[in-house]
């Protein structure tokens, strides 16, 4: 192969490789947070989240934009892991239209002379417009540089088939090829294929090389099956070095990533010689390059139709094989969701959810066996969760989403004061309680339970076939522990009157009455921060 060839084969896949990633970052820009409102609302099944994540990476023309965008949906509990699965694999046949694109047309049309001025306008626009129209702008730009990569890959292939001929290749079919020999092809060029999309870390340019090369008479028809399957393997790597210190919810999702495409390769491996011979036979009638374009959506569509009615058990072996780690109170701050700011609220807002029944259990405990509280887990969970929203991508793109964010702040804040107020008390809290107190400490005691069983319904990640949650339970939780808080308000002047009183009768020493005061005004202060806390969390803000 001479140095001319090389140089345009390598600059045509440069150039598609570019324009692919100026193009993808442009629709993404374009798409805004619809991309992200139609994942967390389409993906109500694992059928219909295949379907919508097939269609949205198609347009946006990204696979790996929507597992991304899956990935902080699932960790912060907006879907559950059988339903991010399910755009994942829609986002495996989606990420095929860029093949019928390469077959169509970049293989059989020489489009420099409109992509060139395409490419001028795009960036004109880029450069010049704003928002959306700049977004516009570099979209076309992008589209742009594919064809023209492509038709540089192609001017290049044409060289390549001059030197490079199917029978330099291993032989999978003739007349003399045995069947180890025929299994050895296929497995040697799987072992191509897949090398070629670990080097180029785009399983999308290794499929347009080999339709190119297709087109060009380099390689057989037989042989480009095994090499697209290789491929398909290869952008598993991806996953694995990305998986590869990145959070739980991601790790999982790129092993089941990794595990389809190994099952979804064995049942192509398997098929190939039922499927293939016909195949070869019918491109000599048929156009050769749609036709693989054809097996390799088909390939994907068969591995998905395989592993999506077992969907619920694969995600079930998945988790077994990476069960979760770390303090569950954090589980839902995983990094990816701060790329989506309906995300990355919802995952904060469970995280103070799950602080909140944890620390109003932890008081309820300790103010039945009159003993110190401690909540040191819980504010901690606190802090980092106030590091997490502080690092979100941007503001919300709606009233709504503001209005959310503005909620879960102030129920982070009353969280946050609650732990404090717990802390401080430490064992002066069991010293002070008495009988004449008991009426109060029960108040505050049922005020902390309501508040729990609020907190774990906020905080609970959704389950494959859970029915949504009765909101009769939380509402009557929450009416409780309004009832609890005000009336600890209300009691709290008199109780304190009648307690400094008792000091100049005799009854109690000053010192006791402080103590008791400073109780009552302690366990007041627990009630209140926990009752405004839940209202926000369920986004009824206390009216008073």
């Amino acid at each position: 192969m001479n140095v001319a060839t090389t140089t345009s084969v390598l600059g045509g896949v440069g150039l598609f490789l570019l324009g692919m990633s100026v193009m993808t970052g442009a629709l993404k820009a374009l798409a805004g947070s619809g991309l992200r409102s139609t994942l967390s609302k389409a993906a109500a099944t694992p059928l219909s989240g295949t379907f919508w994540g097939a269609f949205v990476t198609l347009i946006v023309q990204s696979s790996s934009a929507t597992t991304m965008t899956t990935i902080g949906l699932v960790s912060a509990g907006l879907l559950t892991f059988s339903q991010g699965l399910g755009l994942v694999f829609g986002a495996n046949i989606g990420t095929t239209g860029t093949g019928w694109l390469v077959a169509l047309i970049g293989v059989r049309l020489s489009l420099t002379a409109a992509a060139l001025p395409m490419i001028f306008v795009g960036a004109l626009i880029k450069l010049l417009a704003r928002g959306r129209v700049a977004a516009a702008g570099g979209a076309l730009a992008g589209f742009a540089l594919v064809l023209f990569g492509l038709t540089t890959l192609q001017q290049g292939m044409s060289g390549v088939a001059e030197q490079l001929h199917p029978s330099n290749l291993p032989a999978i079919y003739g007349p003399d090829i045995s069947v180890w020999s025929s299994v050895f092809g296929v497995l040697a060029l799987v072992v191509v294929g897949l090398a070629m999309t670990a080097v180029m870390q785009s399983s999308t340019a290794a499929v347009a090389v080999t339709l190119s090369a297709s087109f060009a008479g380099a390689v057989g028809f037989d042989q480009a099956c095994a090499l697209i399957i290789g491929q398909n393997i290869g952008t598993a790597t991806s996953s694995a070095l990305a998986a590869i210190g990145a959070s739980r919810t991601a790790q999982r999702l790129a092993l089941a990533y990794i595990l389809f495409k190994l099952v979804a390769a064995a049942i192509a491996l398997a098929l190939f010689p039922i499927t293939v011979p016909p195949l070869v036979h019918l491109s000599k009638t048929i156009d050769a390059v749609t036709l693989l374009a054809g097996y390799h959506t088909a390939y994907n569509v068969v591995g998905v139709a395989v592993l999506l009615p077992l969907i619920h058990q694969f995600t079930r072996f998945v988790e077994r094989i990476l069960p979760e780690q770390g303090s569950p109170l954090t589980r839902c701050l995983d990094p990816a969701a701060l790329l989506t700011p309906l995300a990355a609220e919802e995952a904060v807002r469970r995280t103070v959810g799950r602080s909140l029944a944890a620390m109003c259990g932890s008081i309820d405990d300790a103010l039945s066996a009159k003993r110190a509280v401690s909540v040191t887990e819980a504010g901690d969970a606190l802090r980092r969760a106030q590091q997490f929203i502080s690092e979100a991508s941007g503001p919300p793109e709606s009233q709504r989403e503001e209005e959310r964010l503005t909620q879960t702040l102030h129920a982070l804040d009353h969280a946050s004061r609650l732990a404090e107020v717990a802390n401080q008390k430490g064992e002066m809290a069991s010293a002070a309680i008495g009988s004449d107190d008991e009426h109060a400490t029960e108040l505050c005691a049922a005020a902390m339970r309501n508040a729990a069983l609020i907190g774990g319904e906020v905080g609970a990640l959704p389950q494959d076939g859970d029915e949504p949650s009765p909101i009769e339970p939380t509402n009557g939780a929450m009416l409780k522990l309004e009832v609890c808080a005000k009336t600890l308000n209300d009691l709290q002047p008199a109780y304190r009157k009648a307690t400094l009183a008792s000091v100049a009768g005799g009854a109690a020493s000053a010192d006791d009455a402080m103590i008791r005061v400073d109780t009552f005004r302690w366990l007041e202060t627990l009630a209140r921060h926990a009752w405004r806390c839940a209202s926000y969390l369920m986004y009824q803000p206390p009216q008073s």
